[in-house]
């Protein structure tokens, strides 16, 4: 990779000032967005999670409202987002007991003229905090790790996708 420039920084202005980015000029395009990211435990306790035994109730349908509902509520919790209308928001979870892991991806997708990125690193986000929170009880050891952006498409520029982890 060439040595480049980066590109400049859109949530400020030519004095340096935050503000929201002006999108009533752009297209309206199908979006879309994946992200994802691991919460750590122990064993036992992803084995609670597995059988449905946690002491809160179904930690990964609770954690799959929330992770919706998070993608849902980006705008009030980043403060230089647009609030956008989502046409769709998917949360899967992948259970991993020779790691010892939760793994949650979440997709986001909408119609209109800025990306959904941070609704669908929100959801994934939300979502990890949500199995915390029910499981902290057996388990505050838990750490979240590697979230991220996996994929985006839409826009003006296009798709991108992230390198192999």
């Amino acid at each position: 990779m060439a040595d480049q420039p980066a590109p400049p920084l859109t949530h400020f202005d030519a004095a340096g000032q935050a503000h929201m980015v002006d999108v009533g000029g752009k297209t309206e395009t199908a979006r879309r967005a994946v992200a994802v990211g691991t919460i750590r435990m122990r064993p036992e306790t992803l084995a609670l999670i597995r059988e449905g035994n946690a002491k809160k109730g179904d930690v990964l349908g609770i954690a799959r409202i929330a992770a919706i509902q998070g993608a849902k509520r980006t705008a009030d919790l980043i403060p230089l987002c647009h609030p956008i209308a989502l046409t769709r928001v998917a949360v899967e979870f992948a259970l991993d007991d020779a790691a010892s892991t939760v793994t949650c991806t979440a997709t986001a997708e909408c119609t209109g003229r800025t990306g959904v990125e941070m609704e669908a690193l929100t959801a994934a986000s939300v979502g990890l905090l949500t199995i915390y929170d029910m499981c902290k009880a057996a388990d505050r050891g838990m750490a979240i790790e590697s979230l991220r952006l996996l994929e985006k498409a839409g826009g003006k520029s296009g798709h991108w996708q992230a390198e192999s982890a």
